[in-house]
């Protein structure tokens, strides 16, 4: 039995209860009627002892709504909401318990069957996103992706045939996409038994169809994207994974504000791979295309190829950072003959002829 009913008004008349739904990210009445019988059993109402919830479940989960929709700190959640330690405590421990996975599962389950097919899926496709990191992720997590100029973490990602997420791994940017195929197909035969076919990029060619066909009876087809095409075109079975991608971090129009706030969904920079002179100035010639400014991009072998940097500036640490730039000697015409503590201009006795 859920602790808070789902109805207009909260009656559980506890903190909270009452709170007027004001924010894009709280929940709907129809949501609140298939979340709430799926959260756990506080231990009260079980007979495991303990004291009852002070504040309104609902409130909780909208706060931690609130913060996945909006990506602040947990600090940083309203004063309409429960105290953020209380909050941040609930979730922890509901994380912990497994909790909230358990609530992805059966909402996803509930989605299927809504859509006519079965609850548990038979396919899977899987690909990956490399995301630039942010200045206080560790150097040990985080790499350079040379294929799309990025350093940071890469997310490698397993959906159904419908774009429902089933499993994900995180790794540094620098892991190959064949390597972490691995450990994900691994954890997605372990949580899904059914699963008996994959679909995946040219990316995942090679030693990892005979390996998970070996190991864990899953047969890998590759989905090649034809030599003679040179424009865009969907491709039959990745487009659904790429659209799960796009959707974890393209922008969005807040819907509680007309003409909308543009803003970026949590966990996202926002930037894709492509644009890898974001914030640089560009140059363009009369009559001709736009030109690449001397500020070229630091750590990019090609730009650093253009600009006449040698090779070996270029990075070879993929947990690393991109190299700096090194400054060009200035070119002078004539020798410094300045004398250290002299004033501009000065010159030295032996040149002056005195």
């Amino acid at each position: 039995m859920p602790v808070c009913p789902a109805a207009p008004v909260c009656a559980c008349a506890r903190p909270g209860c009452r709170r007027p739904r004001r924010y894009p990210s709280d929940t709907t009445d129809a949501e609140w009627t298939l979340i709430a019988p799926l959260l756990p059993v506080p231990a009260w109402r079980s007979g495991r002892g303990g004291r009852p919830e002070a504040h309104c479940r609902r409130a909780v989960v909208d706060a931690i709504r609130y913060v996945t929709h909006n990506g602040c700190v947990w600090r940083a959640l309203p004063a309409d909401f429960p105290p953020w330690r209380t909050v941040y405590g609930i979730y922890q421990r509901w994380n912990a318990s497994g909790a909230t996975l358990a609530l992805h599962d059966a909402l996803r389950a509930r989605a299927r069957q809504a859509a006519g097919r079965g609850a548990e899926p038979t396919a899977a496709v899987i690909d990956s996103q490399s995301v630039r990191a942010a200045p206080t992720v560790p150097k040990a997590s985080r790499g350079w992706d040379n294929a799309k100029k990025v350093n940071g973490r890469k997310r490698h990602i397993a959906v159904d045939a419908t774009g429902l997420l089933l499993e994900v791994l995180v790794t540094p940017a620098s892991t190959q996409d064949r390597d972490a195929a691995r450990p994900l197909l691994f954890n997605l035969h372990r949580a899904r038994r059914h699963i008996r076919l994959a679909w995946a990029d040219g990316g995942y060619a090679g030693k990892l169809q005979p390996w998970a066909a070996t190991y864990l009876k899953l047969t890998v087809q590759i989905v090649r994207r034809p030599d003679d095409l040179h424009t865009f075109a969907v491709l039959p079975r990745r487009w659904v994974v790429e659209r799960t991608l796009c959707a974890a971090r393209r922008p969005v129009v807040s819907p509680a504000q007309p003409g909308g706030i543009r803003r970026e969904v949590p966990g996202s920079n926002g930037l894709p791979g492509s644009e890898r002179l974001r914030g640089q100035e560009h140059a363009r010639k009369p009559g001709g295309r736009a030109q690449r400014s001397e500020t070229a991009r630091r750590g990019d072998p090609r730009d650093m190829a253009k600009a006449g940097l040698p090779e070996s500036q270029s990075p070879v640490d993929a947990s690393s950072h991109p190299p700096e730039r090194p400054l060009k000697p200035v070119p002078r015409s004539a020798p410094d003959s300045r004398v250290a503590g002299a004033p501009p201009g000065a010159r030295d006795d032996a040149q002056r002829g005195c």
